[in-house]
């Protein structure tokens, strides 16, 4: 009995050092995986991808969303793959900005997300320096202010700072409400003030009260407790200028873009980060460029890319 004792303890230890919980042992519950491997927007749409066109929050104020803010390209280090790709622009006036998101159903909770996405430094045209925000998230839409139903998981990289911090950083945040005004906010984050130009994998596992947060395989920060999200979320990507933060109005256009490469869900699975790159190779090499076998939320909920 002893030795019994002993080793449920080792065991214990070991899945907490790894970042997995008891959950990994529960079958497959549904999966989404879609590597954009599509011709068109048109084509993504049809497998439950909502591009945004509505105004509102986040960013500058007056700012449309879409059409044309994203777009499907071919990856010039991957012949015959497809990327997304989110542009935004501004001229330093709220008129003259457009911001770009997509989002996926409201009906992911726990379980394994992860995503590869270049973010960018540097605008592809005019000069540098306003203050952006290229993201990855869940999020549930803000009912009313202090929403006890409200969730929502970040990855959100500010390139030129912001947010009253000059510096480049890269942001985990797990929400549990919010007031936008006054502000008045209840979440649990992490910065890492360093640049992060290139492709990453972000990651997150969330079970048993906590989310874990990977980059590129590593560990990033652990959030819980109050925190934890309590409602299904939608798979969001965003790229939004923040309010105030733009450069002078100067007329000068400027344009800034953030692509994904692909995502992946495990729903009510604890993956660690090899497990995902395993999952995504075998479906590439079969050839499963989209699945989703995620069931609806009960009822269905919206995903028309709500803050």
């Amino acid at each position: 009995m002893a030795m019994q004792r002993t080793l449920i303890s080792t065991l214990a230890i070991l899945s907490f050092a790894s970042g997995c919980s008891t959950m990994g042992s529960k079958p497959d519950q549904g999966t989404l995986f879609d590597d954009f491997s599509y011709a068109d927007t048109n084509a993504m749409s049809a497998n439950g991808w909502h591009i945004r066109d509505k105004a509102g929050l986040p960013g500058v104020e007056g700012a449309k969303w879409g059409p044309g803010s994203v777009t499907l390209v071919d990856d010039p280090q991957r012949p015959g793959n497809r990327l997304v790709r989110m542009t935004a622009h501004t001229d330093g006036t709220g008129a003259g900005t457009s911001q770009a998101q997509f989002c996926h159903a409201r009906k992911y909770l726990e379980g394994t997300y992860a995503a590869r996405i270049r973010f960018s430094d540097q605008p592809t045209m005019g000069p540098d320096g306003d203050n952006l925000v290229e993201s990855f998230y869940g999020i549930t839409p803000l009912a009313q202010p202090l929403d006890p139903k409200y969730s929502e998981l970040d990855w959100e990289y500010l390139p030129n700072g912001g947010w009253g911090e000059p510096k480049t950083r890269l942001y985990s945040t797990s929400w549990q409400t919010v007031q936008l005004d006054p502000w008045n906010a209840y979440n649990q984050h992490h910065e890492d003030f360093h640049s992060f130009d290139g492709w990453h994998v972000l990651m997150m596992q969330v079970a048993d009260g906590k989310i874990h947060y990977f980059v590129d395989g590593k560990p990033f920060d652990t959030h819980g407790g109050r925190n934890y999200p309590v409602a299904p979320m939608s798979i969001s990507f965003n790229l939004w200028f923040v309010n105030n933060g733009l450069l002078p109005d100067n007329h000068t256009p400027r344009e800034y873009q953030q692509d994904v490469d692909w995502i992946f869900h495990a729903k009510n699975r604890v993956l660690s980060p090899e497990e995902v790159e395993a999952e995504i190779g075998r479906m590439r090499s079969h050839g499963e460029s989209h699945v989703d076998t995620v069931p609806a939320a009960e009822p269905p909920l919206s995903s028309t890319c709500d803050f």
